[in-house]
């Protein structure tokens, strides 16, 4: 069969320069930020095209430059697949094995926006991506061509972190914005299934596609010191606080998230449809989401959290995505305290002891332990892991837990609840008795 490529494919844009360039060439990046630009470009024009940085694997760089850059984005809708091709990057380059090259780009006027999904662990100065960040923007402080640094991570106040990192490291940050910004699309990793379907849909090979659900979202605080594409024709909301929308996204979705991946996996549930579709587990939910995480919240006008929630449920059970359980368990550690233990943190300051976050968290500590309700054994994907696994009391794990969890009565008492009925009886069981 034939590859994807531009003489095979035409029906693609042809980006007029590079004016992003994007630091991790994951799957999320290809499904959300590069849709959302190629519609801007399609909308208004501009020499926005990508140069998109491989950090350190290049399993989907070289297919993508085997492809002319050409990709396909699957949007999974239950049975339905809808195919689009994406012709949005300019440019591939390979961190690790083109370092000076990156910092050129990095450094070159004409790029005057940097995005990044590196996840929760490259946020420190010592991380090979953030250096090489940081000298690109150190040879680009001579000229002090206008530059916005963009955080496309799940991290709370994304822009503010990225900015306490960056201004910590260089003399002058004038030059550089730093807004904060909210994304939100189900994005699960590539498999063979998923290149069998861009075969059979496109009727070429396509090694670097990606599957995707319909819903795709993005809010970005306007602070853009040289110019960006129209990314609002294109559907993404353009405001002054993303603190809202980033505290629905954290808490009402990832946090529901992670929650059907912990006690899914217990359970021997493969993916998150099948872990929400459990008997017990939509109403557990919904009763999370309404019980303790929406005390929690001030959503943006118009929105409430349990209807927020509800939206998102619904967004899971959509078994087309097949998104793992496991997948999304990965690194606990670092995603929990934003995505959990502020809600816990929360309602306790409140005065409340959140029940259903804290079946959440004897889940994740259940997890932990790697073995399954039914004694299969499960992987701790975790950059703690040893920690994680030799600390008899987790609560007493400071890298993860905030101050006073592990001395609060209350809250270690229905911990201490939850993990006796997991252990005992299981998930499922568990969550029939709730009903």
């Amino acid at each position: 069969m034939e590859r994807l490529s531009r003489a095979t494919f035409r029906d693609v844009i042809e980006p007029a320069g590079t004016g992003i360039v994007h630091l991790g060439l994951g799957a999320f990046h290809r499904a959300h930020e590069a849709v959302f630009t190629e519609d801007a470009i399609r909308k208004a024009g501009g020499d926005w095209g990508i140069a998109a940085v491989a950090p350190r694997s290049r399993t989907v760089l070289d297919p993508l430059l085997d492809q002319d850059l050409l990709y396909s984005v699957l949007t999974l809708d239950g049975e339905r697949v809808t195919p689009r091709v994406l012709g949005v990057h300019s440019q591939a380059l390979h961190a690790a094995g083109e370092p000076e090259a990156v910092e050129r780009l990095l450094a070159d006027p004409a790029v005057r926006i940097v995005t990044l999904t590196v996840t929760e662990k490259a946020y420190r100065p010592d991380s090979g991506i953030m250096r090489l960040l940081l000298a690109g923007l150190r040879a680009r402080a001579a000229g002090q061509a206008p530059i916005a640094l963009v955080s496309c991570d799940n991290l709370p106040s994304n822009g503010r972190r990225l900015r306490e990192l960056i201004t910590a490291e260089l003399d002058d940050v004038s030059f550089i914005g730093f807004p904060s910004t909210m994304v939100d699309r189900i994005v699960p990793a590539s498999t063979d299934a998923t290149y069998a379907t861009a075969r059979e849909v496109l009727g070429l090979e396509d090694r670097a596609c990606v599957a995707a659900e319909p819903f795709n979202a993005w809010v970005l605080e306007n602070d853009f010191p040289g110019g960006r594409p129209a990314w609002d024709q294109a559907g993404a909301i353009i405001t002054d606080d993303v603190a809202p929308w980033e505290g629905l996204k954290l808490r009402a979705l990832l946090g529901v998230h992670s929650a059907l991946a912990y006690l899914g996996a217990l359970a021997g549930a493969r993916t998150v449809d099948q872990a929400l579709a459990l008997p017990g587990m939509r109403s557990a939910m919904e009763r999370f989401i309404a019980t303790d995480i929406a005390p929690t919240l001030s959503p943006p006008d118009g929105v409430t959290v349990e209807q927020y929630g509800r939206s998102a449920l619904e967004r899971f059970s959509n078994a087309g995505l097949r998104h793992r359980t496991l997948q999304i368990a990965m690194d606990g550690s670092q995603k929990l305290p934003q995505r959990l233990l502020a809600t816990i943190a929360d309602r306790r300051a409140a005065g409340s002891v959140p029940v259903y976050a804290t079946l959440v968290l004897a889940a994740w500590m259940r997890f932990v332990r790697g073995v399954a309700d039914d004694g299969t054994a499960l992987p701790l994907d975790d950059p703690l892991a040893d920690r994680l696994r030799a600390t008899p009391s987790l609560l007493e794990l400071d890298a993860v837990f905030p101050p006073g969890f592990a001395d609060d009565a209350e809250l270690r008492a229905q911990l201490s609840s939850w993990s006796a009925d997991l252990d005992r009886h299981g998930v499922v069981k568990t969550l029939a008795a709730l009903r």
